[in-house]
Formats: C-alpha cells, sequence, structure tokens
C-alpha cells in the first residue's frame, strides 16, 4: 500500500512539473499584473544584448546566452515562472531597447541598460543592479593615449543612443566620434586602426579586450559612473516594485554575488565598486 501511495505522489509531482510554473515557487501574484501574466505564459521574454561578453553574449559553439545580465534574467525567470529555464532571450541592441519594451516585444530589457532622466521618461526602470565606469579600450601598443583628455583630434568608437557618446562629446569635443550599432562593430576598427579607440562602460570593454588579450589593452582610467537598471513598460510600478523587491534580495541573499563570480568575475574583477548597496 505504501509503494502505490508513493507511486502516486510521485505521478502527481510529475504531472504538477508539466504544467507551466507548476515546479517552483512563481507567485502568487496580483491578479492582472505583469508578473501574473508571465507566470500563466509559462515564459519570460527578455531584451538582452547578444555581443556583450561577460554581459550578454551569444556562444557561438552552443548558442547559450551567457553573462552577468543574463544570469540576472535567470533569476528573474525563476522567480516569475518556477525555473530559471522557462526563458527566452531577444536580441535588444542599445537604440532598440525603449521600442522593444513599449511595443510589447519584449517583458523587459536587462542589456547594460544605463538609468537616465530622458530614458526613464520613455520606460521605467528598476533600482540599479550594477554599476559601471566609461573607460577607453585601444591598441595594446598605442602609449599616446593614457586618458580621457588624450582623445582629442582622435577618432572614437561607440554605439548609437548610448550615453557613452554624450559623455565624451562633453569631455572632449574635439573628439572625433564614430557612431554604430554595436559595440562588436568597433573592434575590427580598431585592431585594423581605422578607429584610435572604443569607448564605453569599462567591464563590456573588459569582456571585448579578453577576446584579444594580446592586441588590446583597457587604459584603466574610468571616468564617469554609469547605474544600469532593468527596463520596463512605462509606468507599470507594480512591475518594477516586484523586481526591487528581487534585487533586494540577491543583494543580501548571495545571487549577486554568485552571479558576478561565474561571470565578470572570472577576468579578475572584483565586485566592490559594481555592487549597489543592500536595501
Amino acid at each position: 500500500m505504501t509503494g502505490s501511495r508513493n507511486a502516486l505522489a510521485a505521478l502527481l509531482c510529475l504531472v504538477l512539473c508539466l504544467v507551466p510554473a507548476g515546479c517552483g515557487q512563481a507567485g502568487p501574484f496580483p491578479e492582472g499584473s505583469t508578473m501574473a501574466r508571465i507566470r500563466d505564459r509559462g515564459v519570460l521574454v527578455v531584451g538582452i544584448k547578444f555581443d556583450q561578453p561577460m554581459f550578454g553574449y551569444k556562444d557561438p559553439a552552443t548558442g547559450r546566452i551567457i553573462g552577468f545580465d543574463a544570469e540576472i534574467a535567470r533569476l528573474v525567470a525563476r522567480d516569475l515562472t518556477g525555473s530559471e529555464r522557462n526563458i527566452r532571450f531577444v536580441e535588444t541592441v542599445t537604440r532598440e531597447r525603449e521600442n522593444f519594451i513599449s511595443q510589447g516585444i519584449v517583458d523587459l530589457v536587462i542589456a547594460t541598460y544605463s538609468i537616465t532622466p530622458a530614458r526613464a521618461r520613455l520606460v521605467t526602470f528598476t533600482d540599479p543592479y550594477y554599476y559601471a565606469g566609461q573607460d577607453l579600450l585601444i591598441r595594446a601598443g598605442d602609449t599616446r593615449i593614457r586618458g580621457v583628455a588624450d582623445l582629442d583630434g582622435r577618432t572614437v568608437c561607440t554605439a548609437i543612443g548610448s550615453t557613452s557618446a554624450d559623455r565624451l562629446r562633453a569631455e572632449v569635443s574635439g573628439a572625433r566620434l564614430e557612431i554604430v550599432d554595436t559595440y562588436s562593430v568597433c573592434v575590427p576598427a580598431l585592431l585594423s586602426g581605422r578607429v584610435d579607440a572604443l569607448s564605453t562602460d569599462d567591464t563590456i570593454l573588459l569582456g571585448l579586450q579578453a577576446q584579444h588579450p594580446d592586441a588590446l589593452r583597457l587604459v584603466g582610467k574610468p571616468f564617469g559612473r554609469e547605474p544600469y537598471g532593468i527596463g520596463v513598460r512605462k509606468d507599470d510600478l507594480v512591475f518594477r516594485d516586484h523586481l526591487n523587491g528581487l534585487i533586494a534580495r540577491w543583494l543580501a541573499g548571495g545571487e549577486w554575488e554568485r552571479a558576478y563570480r561565474d561571470t565578470i568575475g572570472v577576468s579578475g574583477a572584483t565586485s566592490e565598486s559594481s555592487k549597489p548597496s543592500a536595501r
């Protein structure tokens, strides 16, 4: 009799696991909320970059999306659907982030998304989950560029729609900016000598430099501080508040540190300046 009961319990567990969010702790969420809609759908749709090592990168060998932003997204999926595997990543370049959110193409964007007043007029941001500083990536043998002031009269590559371009214009008006869709386009231009530097957030540059360790180097003099937030549909405050609660929980409970260690931390970088304070 005991064996029959055990078999019945195992069968019931299997049936529940076949139902979206049936295995895990998704919900309960307020009726009609974005969280409830995602839970009922059973899949979280995330806008992320595919070309930024250590943050959002599509591994050409496996097709898996890896990096710190990807791990944060998987933590959200685990909370909303019961499993980190219930996730679909949509490539979202810098200039399309607001559009993808407002048009409902994605549920949220986690894509090295700096929080700015201009962007906050179009989308709603969570509290910062990461802090970065802007820096310069140059050719390993270039001794002329020692800091941002040395960019005067030189060509610098960065991405359209990024805060990096705005800060460069403010810091060194004499720099010639080459604005492209994605930072990965800047790398061959830098290697070939067509541009003199690539500028964006230091941890993004660290990932790009790791792909060409003998040819490129980081200047290592960050200027400015960039808070990254999760972007959601404008005025979806219930969803934002729920995500803020998750971020606070990850910071206090060790999930944030584990995500950092397994991605950015592999490079030898430390999290002291990047980790927000737990609230």
